[in-house]
């Protein structure tokens, strides 16, 4: 549900997260997220709104799988 509210750290199964939660789950900072999006080593985000960016849950669960983690 759009108005549900996730623990901080839990990805929800479906839908899209905002650059916090994702910086929350993986131990990086803000400016190297958008370095690592610029190169192509992270996802790409979708623009939801003229100021909002998010990322679908998917392509995120499948990063940390693909850095060794646990989707």
């Amino acid at each position: 549900m759009a108005n549900e509210i996730y623990p901080k750290g839990v990805l929800p199964e479906t839908g899209f997260v905002r650059l916090p939660l994702i910086l929350h789950i993986l131990p990086i900072s803000k400016s190297t997220w958008w370095n690592g999006v610029a190169s192509g080593r992270f996802p790409k985000p979708v623009k939801l709104g003229p100021r909002t960016t998010a990322w679908p849950v998917e392509s995120i669960r499948r990063l940390i799988t693909d850095l060794g983690g646990e989707g």
